[in-house]
């Protein structure tokens, strides 16, 4: 081995090591500065990748419904945060799959095939998930943002920007997510009532209800397999 070392270190003729060399300089050409800019928008792509996957995806209303079922429950922090972001997420990746897939296939593989630019391949690659948002926004959000900018209705989804898009289906997936939250809270907030009151009346004030409902709201919760009612209705809920 110290053989070998030596031969790596000292040996120049066994092994070439590369230099790197980091140096800025002013674009020559304009062919020089478009290169640099795609590479900075690339860049700053990548630094937004997570906030995109918040705004541009079902996640939203994924995780704010967990947080709802959770707080129904009265568990605490069971399940951890960290579990329920990644259920989140690898549900994420199962619904919003095919909508990667058809961008994938018509913008990212002619563009790597060098049969599209890159102007086109951008817009093809967006077409997809602007669809998957405007059909789970509400008209009346959508509405909300074209009102503030003063712009006319658009004939179809292919004329609405992104940037009018991404916040109307945010507060749209907001809404539904809380509509989905409230009908989550009515059976235990039932079933909160029901032992409150038995409580009351055997004159145990004392004795915190949440210590006897959250038996029962797990058992019923597991009895009537409420994991998979209410992952096979979330994602049914997306158009």
């Amino acid at each position: 081995m110290l053989l070998l070392g030596g031969t790596l270190l000292f040996g120049a003729d066994a092994v070439q090591v590369p230099t790197v060399n980091l140096s800025l300089s002013a674009p020559s050409t304009p062919k020089d500065l478009v290169s640099s800019l795609n590479v900075l928008l690339v860049l700053t792509l990548l630094v937004l990748a997570p906030s995109l996957l918040l705004v541009m995806t079902s996640f939203i209303r994924l995780i704010v419904v967990f947080s709802f079922l959770r707080q129904a429950l009265g568990t605490q922090q069971m399940p951890p945060n960290q579990l329920l972001v990644s259920l989140a997420l690898i549900l994420t990746f199962f619904i919003m799959e095919p909508v990667a897939t058809k961008a994938y296939d018509t913008a990212v593989k002619p563009y790597t095939q060098k049969k599209i630019s890159y102007e086109e391949a951008f817009e093809k690659g967006v077409a997809p998930f602007k669809s998957f948002m405007i059909k789970n926004t509400r008209e009346k959000d959508l509405a909300l943002f074209f009102r503030i900018r003063k712009l006319q209705n658009p004939q179809n989804y292919t004329e609405v920007p992104l940037t009018i898009a991404i916040p109307a289906f945010m507060i749209s997936e907001l809404k539904t997510a809380f509509e989905i939250g409230f009908l989550l809270y009515l059976p235990f907030l039932v079933i909160d009532m029901v032992v409150s009151s038995v409580l009351m009346s055997m004159g145990m004030m004392m004795l915190p209800p949440v210590m006897i409902s959250m038996p029962f709201k797990l058992l019923i919760f597991v009895l009537v397999d409420g994991w998979n009612l209410l992952i096979g209705n979330l994602i049914a809920s997306f158009k």
